[in-house]
């Protein structure tokens, strides 16, 4: 594995948005309910108000008529350290009115939209990955 990536050019350039397979819904999961929960999460939060975990959409846990969303995942290996990625990747998909939540693990920052605009998502980064640390247009 490479060593992790600080610089911020180098972040935004190598973004390298994948969509991950399969729709996904947060769920706040009872403690007791956790360990059939938990080998199928993709992600989870321990707040004041319960667990929420990041799980595939049609999983028994997750309330009926739960938002969905696509998980897309930054190519990058980021630092957990490092400064602008989540700003240039969350003004990207705000600019193109998309809403976003992001989690960062230890190798990569995963962005999770509503699962209608996926596409336009994924377009949204690539343009703003192409379009280098200042959001000016990169060489041709």
């Amino acid at each position: 594995m490479h060593d992790p990536v600080r610089d911020p050019a180098v972040l935004i350039a190598g973004m390298d948005p994948c969509a991950v397979p399969g729709a996904v819904a947060f769920a706040v999961v009872p403690e007791a309910d956790l360990p059939a929960a938990l080998p199928a999460a993709r992600a989870m939060i321990r707040e004041a108000e319960g667990i929420t975990l990041v799980l595939p959409a049609d999983h028994p846990a997750v309330p009926p008529g739960a938002a969905r969303f696509a998980q897309i995942t930054l190519g990058v290996h980021s630092a957990l350290d490092a400064v602008g990625l989540t700003a240039a990747a969350a003004g990207a998909l705000a600019a193109a009115s998309i809403p976003c939540n992001v989690i960062a693990g230890a190798h990569h920052d995963h962005i999770f939209v509503p699962e209608a605009q996926a596409a336009t998502a994924r377009d949204a980064l690539r343009a703003r990955a192409a379009s280098g640390l200042n959001g000016a247009p990169g060489p041709a």
